[in-house]
């Protein structure tokens, strides 16, 4: 029923934001055809902002054969944007009455060949297909912030999402030059979020109680396990640490350590106060730096790990 994944040329892409296009530009980048559906024509100023930004990383990592600013097209209108599209990659609101519009629009316009997938950072499948006509092609694909540089895509379906199209839309990524993360079952948040999320929550409450900054916290991550994540996750981290032995060896010797209360899953309240606080602690750490510059010095940085990355893994 579904195309090869390895042979589609011309994808439609859905959404303005970071996200939409960030997207566009990893799908130029790779030498595809877009076509970009935007909801209103004044949102092309800070679209094309996206797209250049992350142009210049993407083109210091390395463009396809045939990849070109050249291919993308531009539309305010749906049905336009979605004409010989091969793929579908939805970034739109994160909002789930406005993603359940927009698909039961795209069901209908669509052939039931092509498959459809959505950036939602936490919204379930099984609600945003509710009421699409043909919820069997609709799948998460879940990109990680920078879309255009960070590899993770992570993918599952819904409640009456068809099993050949999860398959087809993890080959499909693998084949665009991404990093698929087959999901067992539909949770909220998928993985990469939910554990995102339990760090940040950690950090709030430190901040709340004045146990550390802003400044304290990201200089922690920066200059400790971020860089060790970079080579190892979380579970590789632990098990080479505690030496031959492994993981067993972790778990025999600091299991009872997991009972002490070192940490606090619970979100801390969000009073005025601890919103001011991050707020300025951002703001002091940024040095009133521009967005756009401060996005610039990200992915260069990014950039510049993922190359050291690809170099290490040669040799």
């Amino acid at each position: 029923m579904y195309s090869d994944p390895n042979s589609v040329k011309r994808i439609a892409s859905i959404g303005a934001g970071p996200i939409g296009g960030g997207w566009t530009a990893h799908f130029l980048a790779r030498g595809y055809d877009v076509t970009a559906y935007l909801h209103d024509k004044s949102e092309e100023k800070s679209f094309f902002s996206i797209l250049k930004t992350a142009w210049i990383s993407l083109t210091e990592l390395g463009l396809a054969q045939g990849a070109s600013m050249d291919r993308l097209h531009i539309v305010t209108d749906l049905e336009e944007a979605l004409e010989g599209a091969d793929f579908v990659q939805e970034s739109g609101p994160e909002t789930l009455e406005i993603k359940q519009q927009l698909y039961s629009e795209m069901g209908k316009i669509l052939p039931r060949s092509i498959i459809i997938g959505s950036s939602t950072s936490g919204l379930m499948m099984s609600d945003i297909q509710s009421d699409c006509s043909t919820p069997e092609r609709t799948v998460i694909g879940h990109p990680f912030n920078p879309p255009y540089l960070l590899p993770l895509v992570e993918i599952v379906g819904g409640k009456k999402t068809a099993p050949e199209a999860v398959a087809w839309a993890g080959d499909f990524y693998r084949a665009a030059g991404k990093a698929p993360l087959m999901m067992k079952k539909e949770i909220p948040g998928f993985v990469a979020t939910r554990l995102q999320e339990a760090l940040w929550r950690e950090a709030l409450h430190m901040v709340a109680n004045d146990e550390a900054t802003p400044e304290d916290i990201d200089n922690a991550l920066m200059n400790g396990p971020g860089p060790r994540m970079a080579a190892q996750g979380q579970c590789m981290a632990f098990h080479v640490a505690c030496g031959t032995g492994g993981m067993a060896t972790n778990l025999d010797q600091f299991g009872p350590a997991l009972k002490l209360p070192w940490t606090r899953l619970e979100a801390p309240e969000l009073t005025k106060n601890l919103r001011d606080r991050m707020v300025d602690g951002c703001n002091a750490v940024a040095k009133g730096q521009k967005f756009e510059d401060m996005v610039a010095q990200r992915d260069r940085e990014i950039v510049g790990v993922l190359n050291a990355l690809r170099q290490a893994r040669l040799i």
